[in-house]
C-alpha cells in the first residue's frame, strides 16, 4: 500500500471516529443516562459468575494504566532492539503519550459521574469516555500498524488482527461487567481512541511522504 493511499485511509478513518465521538457526546449530554445503557449493562450484568468476574477483573488489570505502561515499554525495546525502528518510536510514544492526556481532558469537558447500579469494584473518577477503552485501542491498534508490515504471511496478519480486536473487547467489556462504566463511555472510548491513532499514523505518514520526495529530488 503506497503512502499516499495510506494518508487517505488514515484521514478518512480520523474523520469518521470523531464523527462517531461527536454522535456520542451529543447523546450523553442530551440525556446523561440512555436507554441503550441500560440495556446492555443488564445484559452483560447477567453473565455474572465468580469465574467470569476473575476473568474481567484480569481483563481490566491488563488495561488499567499500569499494565499500559509496563507493555509499552516492552514494545518500545522489541521496536529499537529487534525490528530496528528509529521513527516508529516516536510514533508510538506519540500515540501511547497522547491517549490518557487527551482522556483526561475530555473527561473534564463532560464530568460524567460513573454508574451507581451494581459495583462489583470501586473506582474513582469521571466516567465518559472510558480510559481503558481508550487506552487498549491506541495500544492494540498502533500495535497491529506497526507490525503489520513485518508479517508478510495472511494467516499472521489475521492472527494479529483478531488478538487485538478480543483484547480490545475483552477490556471494554470488562468495564461494562465490573458495573464502572456506561457502554456508551467503552464506545466513546474506542472511537477516541481510533481518532487519536488515525490523527496519529496521518501525521506520521505524511511525514514519510515529505522525506521520500525529497529522496527523490536529491536524486
Amino acid at each position: 500500500m503506497n503512502l499516499k493511499l495510506q494518508l487517505t485511509m488514515a484521514f478518512i478513518v480520523s474523520v469518521l471516529a470523531l464523527i462517531g465521538f461527536s454522535f456520542m457526546a451529543f447523546a450523553i449530554s442530551a440525556n446523561d443516562y440512555l436507554n441503550f445503557d441500560s440495556k446492555v449493562m443488564a445484559l452483560i450484568q447477567g453473565w455474572e459468575s465468580p469465574l467470569l468476574t476473575g476473568i474481567m477483573k484480569f481483563f481490566t488489570y491488563i488495561g488499567s494504566t499500569g499494565s499500559i505502561i509496563v507493555l509499552s515499554l516492552f514494545i518500545l525495546f522489541f521496536l529499537y532492539k529487534v525490528l530496528k525502528h528509529r521513527l516508529e518510536l516516536v510514533l508510538f510514544i506519540v500515540v501511547m503519550a497522547g491517549s490518557p492526556l487527551l482522556n483526561v481532558l475530555v473527561k473534564l469537558c463532560f464530568q460524567r459521574t460513573r454508574p451507581d447500579l451494581h459495583r462489583l469494584i470501586e473506582i474513582g473518577g469521571y466516567s465518559f469516555p472510558s480510559g481503558h477503552a481508550m487506552n487498549a485501542m491506541s495500544l492494540y491498534g498502533i500495535l497491529t500498524f506497526l507490525l503489520w508490515r513485518h508479517i508478510k504471511a495472511r494467516w499472521g496478519r489475521i492472527v494479529l488482527i483478531v488478538i487485538g480486536t478480543m483484547m480490545i473487547l475483552a477490556i471494554g467489556i470488562s468495564r461494562i461487567y465490573l458495573g464502572v462504566h456506561y457502554p456508551s463511555d467503552i464506545i466513546a472510548g474506542y472511537l477516541a481512541g481510533g481518532f487519536w491513532i488515525a490523527i496519529s499514523i496521518w501525521f506520521f505518514q505524511r511525514h514519510q511522504d515529505r522525506r521520500k520526495d525529497k529522496r527523490n529530488e536529491k536524486n
